[in-house]
């Protein structure tokens, strides 16, 4: 096969014989017949049918041998299994077959692999770096066996229950069979369904699925977000609409209405109580995700990072030794009325919380004993609870305010503002540099990269190389895995020839006047590597036209979030397609 000269590919040539078990297999025993010191690394291993008559043989000569058999083209353990009877496996299965090594190399008595990352530039010349560190993967099946069949000596009776999340893997079951206590133990599987973070949010909260699909290619948790549509479907009634964007979506929908056909649609007697679902790829919009917010909610979030609706706040905001876990929702009344403000307006919100706190504790001075015995019994309680959580958000809005110093984060805000709106991208990216120089944050530096590379549709390769260069030099060469891996999912690339600008403009058409109801269409699925983030903006309005200052007090639009500057793409979807399908 001939190539163009244009074209290119994402695998070296002749990758499959190192990718799948059968060819990998084969090529070891061609080398260990050519370099039999070299590569005795790997026990005796047979391709099955090809190597049935050597491997009949060798087991009829050790009649006492433990083999591991596994499919030639599988993985994530499916279809492994173990044998002390190999005449079980019949001549012309297809298969690989290993001598089963039963005392293994072990660390504090648990069996371990290590994932060893490498970068291959080159075949030839052959050019390959390894990243320094590593992974190291143990496996604790045996650690729960052992404590299992220690009870059993003791004569302890108890019940064990092993939860596997997301899903249970034969490759563990085989573990505990082997070890003789898979009958004495019940396995399930719990899958991350949704969860209630305030009255009107629920999240699946899956920091892995990212990395795990757009990077890696991990399909693993499609299946969790289809069962938790199948879930929202079965206590709220059919859905009115669905919509989506992207090859995940997709499938998630497909997935998810291959569930209801097999459940036979277990909530289609309810009435429909949600209208419309919308299912978006986060490669859809990478740019709302790369800004930086303005609002109290967000700092904090950019600041402490809030998981599962709840923020770590540390000595620097508790004034003490001690770090404390806040629940951040409505159920907080201090946070309820800031969580929305632009960051200007929250210490003027504090200070004249806090005198009312005051002036309701100064109540009590005119009180009889019977008023004093009510609002001990009623108030005073909630106002506690209502001080410490004000002494909590003044000590994080100082920590923010330390943290992001005034001038830093006005230069930051104001050259994001400049890569959204397209203006002096040279003082923009010059900006960037000096920001790297500086060290400022490792963090910060890579989503001004980002943001650069996705609203300039790639970064000039002259200046793809200068900022990769210094920001190497500055944080340190273990980032190059970094940089390879952002260009992966396409959210820091050099520029190339991508679609017109007509043919984006269409995608977007087709996305908004599409009147199918409930069709799924991936319009934007390739947004992620070939956008040109100018020409959706124009389309959809993200920036903002306004004469004078934006008034952050009184916002008339999603662009407040963003200090006014820019209207969320993914919100901006949403209102178009209710607007041009309602």
């Amino acid at each position: 096969m001939e190539m163009k000269r244009f074209q290119k590919i994402n695998h070296f040539p002749g990758m499959i014989e190192l990718c799948r078990k059968d060819l990998l297999a084969r090529n070891l025993n061609r080398m260990l017949r050519l370099f039999p010191k070299e590569y005795n690394i790997f026990p005796r291993t047979w391709c099955l049918p090809a190597d049935y008559g050597d491997f009949h043989a060798y087991r009829s000569m050790r009649k006492a041998r433990t083999f591991i058999c596994k499919p030639d083209n599988s993985c994530q353990g499916r279809g492994i299994f173990i044998t002390h009877h190999p005449e079980e496996i019949k001549h012309g299965e297809r298969m690989i077959c290993q001598q089963y090594i039963s005392e293994p190399f072990l660390i504090d008595g648990f069996k371990f692999d290590m994932r060893i990352y490498v970068l291959v530039t080159s075949c030839d010349p052959l050019k390959i770096f390894l990243y320094k560190e590593g992974l190291a993967r143990f496996a604790t099946m045996r650690y729960i066996a052992d404590i299992v069949n220690a009870d059993k000596m003791s004569g302890r009776s108890r019940k064990y229950k092993i939860i596997f999340s997301p899903q249970k893997f034969y490759a563990c079951e085989m573990v505990l069979e082997e070890e003789g206590v898979f009958g004495d133990v019940t396995c399930d599987e719990w899958s991350f369904y949704l969860l209630p973070l305030d009255e009107d949010i629920i999240s699946m909260e899956l920091p892995e699925f990212f990395r795990d699909y757009f990077l890696e290619g991990d399909h693993r948790w499609i299946n969790p977000v289809a069962r938790a549509l199948q879930l929202l479907n079965s206590l709220y009634g059919p859905f009115g609409k669905t919509h989506g964007i992207g090859r995940c979506a997709k499938m998630s929908y497909e997935l998810w209405r291959d569930l209801e056909e097999e459940s036979e649609g277990e909530g289609q007697g309810r009435k429909p109580e949600i209208g419309h679902v919308f299912l978006m790829d986060r490669d859809t919009d990478y740019v709302t995700a790369l800004c930086s917010q303005v609002v109290y909610e967000g700092l904090v979030d950019d600041t402490f990072r809030i998981k599962c609706g709840s923020v770590d706040f540390g000595p620097d905001v508790t004034s003490s030794d001690k770090s404390i876990k806040v629940l951040l929702n409505s159920q907080d009344k201090v946070f309820s009325q800031i969580r929305n403000e632009h960051f200007s307006n929250v210490f003027g919100f504090l200070s004249q919380k806090s005198r009312n706190l005051q002036a309701q504790y100064d109540r009590r001075r005119g009180m009889d004993i019977k008023q004093m015995k009510d609002f001990v019994s009623q108030e005073l309680k909630g106002l506690k609870q209502e001080h410490r959580l004000l002494s909590l958000h003044i000590g994080a809005c100082e920590s923010i305010m330390k943290k992001k110093t005034k001038q830093d984060f006005q230069e930051t805000i104001k050259a994001e503002h400049s890569l959204l709106e397209g203006f002096d991208i040279r003082e923009s990216t010059s900006f960037i540099e000096e920001h790297i120089d500086r060290q400022v944050s490792p963090v910060e530096s890579l989503r001004l990269m980002c943001l650069l590379s996705i609203t300039e549709n790639g970064l000039i390769p002259k200046d793809y190389r200068s900022l990769k260069t210094q920001y190497l030099q500055s944080y340190g060469p273990e980032h190059l895995l970094t940089f390879h891996n952002l260009k992966r999912i396409g959210l820091l690339t050099e520029q190339a020839a991508g679609e017109t600008l007509t043919a984006v403009e269409s995608k977007v058409s087709k996305l908004v006047t599409d009147r199918a109801a409930g069709k799924i269409t991936d319009a934007f699925s390739s947004l992620a590597r070939k956008s040109n983030f100018r020409a959706i903006s124009k389309k959809l309005g993200l920036i903002p036209r306004l004469d004078g200052e934006y008034d952050l007090k009184m916002p008339r639009d999603m662009a407040y979030v963003f200090g006014g500057a820019y209207v969320p793409l993914s919100c901006k979807i949403i209102e178009q397609v209710l607007e041009r399908r309602g």
